[in-house]
């Protein structure tokens, strides 16, 4: 790993240079202290962008966040963080606008990944990006009050910018503010706006021009073309989550999902934390994955450590390191197993495969509950790494009376696990599923998304590699001890739900081997340290940037964040966001879903694997 910290250092130095060859001053490198990448003029930003996917490779689009500098230049950056699908490190391309003229034109024609994300920075902070085909709110309803992202926005029971809050600390004398807004006055609308102003013009776009009248014709109805709303409360929606879709009879001509019922603005409160107190808010992304969730927001906070030179904090320890893995690939496994349970119960197994794969899991919940204290919200990671060693023993008192108490010996326990139990499981669930006959006919040619397709509306995880793109972030973008593990990146050929279906089975056998080499290695590192930090609070002191993204089980899980510098801001993120890989693999939903019929939706949206927590933030 360390002899190729330089090289990568002199590419990306060297395509800065190279970008302003060839466009001049309208690229300039950010030089801010603990920033990297290039400043583009707004104005050149399509065409730096164009000749970034087309003659340089950076084909991927994977994160774009929108940063309000409210105080510090009152201008608003968009952040993109590019990607070579041949692998690689990130180029960061910024673009700046005026807050009074929030203008910034759209990449959706360079990459069409760019669709939701635009829309949720328009969306949460007022940016409009010329040129965007449906730039509406995405998050917050149409007649929503402002752009809460906005540093200069505040709900109707604000108390103050950052935590911990000065009626809470160091006294103790709480004072909850919503306790002094009665329900009713605690939301704003717009000015002069009354309840019976509300209309939703959320779906005119869907509605107005398609004749939903009905003809009487011959003593018949005619009902070719029609509008269906599938969920929010719909059972195979895995969510409050809504998609409204236009019909010719049963075929499915657009579509476009409807998300936010279940947004509580994870981010805004990101930003009011100090950085240790966002660590179990990142269990509720992905409630299935807490583990994961963890670890890409404690390697985003540890590269703003090292930037800031931390006094007191070291790099984990290899023992911390295995651990970690340990505990990511196991969340994998779980995830799939659920994953594939609940695609077969949208296909009509009615919760039988997901009920056959619990015991698993359960097992596996049983380790994380010794180890962490909770069995899905896990708050396991910490910066450095991991909140304490794993135990010796597994032990589970009585609560009723019938109850058996168990004490086992982890490592005991850990090697029947990764040895035994799961590579038996996983043979007998392939053995029942891979060649069933209503498997092979509902999924094979069904939901299909081609590889390059994938590539531009910047699909991760499974959905991009069962459309034959290798591309994994433990290979292609390397963190933690991954470099020193054998795993195989699992990829499909025909980009459709069998497809995303094998790969996820693939996955789990590679994750059990990955477990393999990790265990002997758990054995030869006891007694090492697993935590890294002698304070429990960092302060950023000279602020900065940094992403984190790790391979989560839904695809790429990555945290941006900004720190100031000064004492006033020093121990909360100034920007706090989350590049959720449910939210942006929705992106190609609709292209998946032409063509096909109404039954067939359920299943191509089980594929996809979301998880509304993540969703919708």
């Amino acid at each position: 790993m360390s002899d190729q910290a330089p090289e990568i250092a002199v590419s990306q130095e060297q395509m800065v240079r190279t970008l302003q060859e060839r466009f001049g001053n309208v690229v300039k490198p950010d030089d801010r202290g603990n920033f990297e990448g290039v400043i583009v003029d707004r104005d050149k930003l399509v065409d730096v962008a164009t000749a970034l996917r087309d003659d340089y490779g950076y084909d991927y689009l994977s994160s774009a966040t929108a940063v309000d500098y409210l105080g510090f230049g009152d201008h608003f950056e968009m952040v993109y963080h590019c990607y070579k699908t041949t692998g690689g490190p990130a180029l960061v391309v910024k673009a700046q606008t005026p807050r009074d003229v929030a203008t910034i034109p759209s990449l959706i024609n360079v990459w069409s990944g760019a669709d939701f994300q635009e829309r949720e920075a328009y969306d949460l902070m007022g940016i409009h990006f010329p040129g965007h085909p449906n730039l509406k709110r995405i998050l917050m309803w149409e007649g929503f009050d402002g752009h809460p992202m906005r540093k200069d926005w505040h709900e109707a029971y604000f108390e103050e910018e950052h935590k911990p809050f000065d009626n809470r600390h160091p006294d103790g004398w709480v004072k909850r503010s919503e306790e002094y807004n009665p329900f009713g006055r605690n939301v704003k609308y717009p000015q002069g706006m009354t309840l019976a102003d509300v209309h939703d013009i959320s779906e005119i776009d869907h509605y107005e021009g398609l004749n939903l009248g009905v003809d009487i014709e011959y003593g018949a109805i005619d009902t070719d073309r029609l509008i269906v709303n599938m969920g929010p409360h719909h059972p195979s929606t895995h969510g409050v989550f809504r998609m409204v879709v236009t019909l010719d009879g049963e075929t499915v001509e657009t579509l476009e999902p409807v998300m936010g019922y279940l947004h509580r603005n994870h981010e805004k409160i990101g930003e009011r934390n100090a950085w240790i107190m966002n660590m179990p808010f990142t269990d509720r992304l992905d409630y299935i994955s807490s583990m994961s969730n963890n670890h890409g927001y404690a390697l985003a906070v540890e590269h703003l450590m090292e930037k800031n030179a931390i006094r007191g904090y070291s790099a984990p320890t290899e023992r911390a390191e295995l651990i970690r893995i340990l505990m990511v690939e196991m969340t994998r496994f779980v995830n799939h197993i659920w994953s594939i349970g609940f695609l077969l119960n949208d296909l009509g197994a009615f919760f039988t495969p997901a009920l056959y794969a619990i015991e698993e899991r359960e097992i596996i919940l049983d380790f994380f509950e010794a180890a962490s204290g909770s069995r899905m919200m896990c708050n396991y990671m910490r910066f450095g790494g991991v909140y304490k060693d794993i135990p010796e023993r597994i032990r589970a008192q009585a609560v009723l009376e019938n109850d058996i108490i168990r004490d086992f010996d982890t490592m005991q326990y850990l090697r029947t696990l990764i040895y035994e139990r799961l590579p038996r499981f996983i043979e007998e669930y392939d053995r029942l599923l891979t060649r069933n006959e209503l498997v092979l006919t509902r999924c094979q040619g069904v939901g299909i998304l081609p590889g390059d397709m994938a590539i531009a509306m910047s699909a991760a995880g499974p959905v991009l590699r069962a459309s034959g793109v290798p591309y994994d972030v433990r290979r292609a973008d390397p963190y933690s001890i991954y470099p020193e593990l054998e795993f195989d990146v699992i990829t499909g050929t025909n980009g459709d739900v069998y497809d995303r279906f094998l790969v996820r089975m693939g996955e789990m056998r590679e994750s059990i081997r990955i477990l393999q080499q990790v265990f002997p290695r758990l054995e030869e590192t006891k007694g090492q340290p697993v935590f890294g930090m002698d304070s429990y609070v960092p302060r950023m002191g000279n602020g900065g940037e940094s992403y984190g993204r790790v391979e989560n089980p839904k695809g790429e899980l990555g945290y941006y964040v900004v720190s100031m510098p000064g004492k006033d801001y020093d121990q909360n993120p100034w920007r706090y966001h989350v590049r959720a890989p449910s939210f942006i693999n929705l992106t190609g939903l609709e292209e998946m879903c032409k063509g096909h019929k109404v039954a067939d939706i359920v299943v191509i949206l089980g594929s996809i694997d979301i998880v509304l927590g993540e969703t919708d933030r």
